[in-house]
């Protein structure tokens, strides 16, 4: 299919009868298709799925963090709580061992879950977690040995890029093992 209608496509065409007798040079096919492919690839490379889409496209982004020695590769962990009180204390032990450079505690969490042979629901507070990727086994441990919970969620996932003073500030806040 043409990109441009019959009567637009003559003004693009070199050799029509609308450039031909003009005494300006025949005007350039618009880069169009090329900006296009350009725009969408970028716009793929942007997005969090794209590497499942476009496993090409995985060297690529995983280089956008680790071509920079400033920072690591690094992740956003999640773990529930029952209580604030018990955010505030296990976020507070995170970070003096230096595990993580920030928690965030979301309140208002309403979690339904599968629970020793029935459906669960329990109100819960969120952290989320910002730390180096090499700190999630060690993060993990300590949140097991430190949360009420029998099996408490540990759920990390990859951060792709950001902002670089930000990461920057994240490998500078915690620790390397």
């Amino acid at each position: 299919m043409p990109l441009f209608p019959t009567p637009l496509r003559a003004l693009f065409s070199p050799g029509t009868a609308a450039s031909s007798t003009s005494a300006l040079p025949p005007p350039r096919r618009p880069p169009l298709a090329g900006a296009l492919l350009f725009l969408s690839l970028g716009a793929v490379a942007g997005c969090a799925l794209s590497t499942r889409r476009l496993p090409f496209l995985r060297a690529i982004s995983s280089a956008r963090m680790e071509s920079t020695s400033t920072t690591v590769p690094s992740i956003v962990v999640y773990v529930t709580v029952p209580n604030r009180e018990a955010g505030k204390k296990l976020s507070a032990s995170i970070i003096s061992e230096k595990l993580a450079a920030c928690v965030n505690i979301v309140p208002g969490i309403e979690s339904v879950y599968w629970w020793e042979g029935k459906v669960q629901t329990d109100a819960e507070e969120l952290l989320i977690i910002k730390t180096r990727e090499s700190l999630l086994n060690a993060l993990t441990e300590h949140v097991k040995a430190n949360h009420e919970y029998d099996v408490p969620e540990v759920i990390a996932l990859p951060i792709s890029g950001g902002n670089l003073k930000y990461l920057e500030w994240l490998k500078n806040s915690t620790r390397e093992k």
